[in-house]
């Protein structure tokens, strides 16, 4: 075949970018949340135990793992093509007749000589 190129189907193209980057945002935000709240459990929790330094280890990890989340590509779902000669079930016999008819219209467009 010669310039046989492949033409995308609608179901087959990706996220739209405004939406993949309103994800990476809510995701991003998300994240930094639960480093806040990591660190004020870090100084608020008493007595101080083990669980301070993993509050303290997740404060001081979850910027680096937002920043690679937030910069990480599209979603990793699979978008299959379908056919575009997949046809649908018809019914089956004759199309229903209308009652009225509305007539037709004939328009002609220039001058009429009568």
């Amino acid at each position: 075949m010669k310039n046989a190129r492949r033409v995308p189907a609608v179901t087959s193209l990706p996220q739209s970018p405004r939406d993949e980057g309103d994800h990476r945002v809510r995701r991003y935000a998300l994240t930094m949340t639960i480093r806040i709240v990591c660190f004020w459990l870090m100084f608020f929790v008493q007595p101080f135990g083990w669980y301070t330094w993993v509050f303290a280890l997740a404060a001081a990890v979850l910027p680096y793992i937002a920043v690679v989340f937030a910069n990480a590509g599209s979603d990793s779902t699979d978008t299959g093509a379908e056919s575009p000669l997949r046809e649908l079930d018809a019914p089956s016999g004759p199309p229903p007749v209308r009652e009225t008819d509305p007539g037709v219209f004939t328009i002609r467009e220039g001058r009429t000589d009568r």
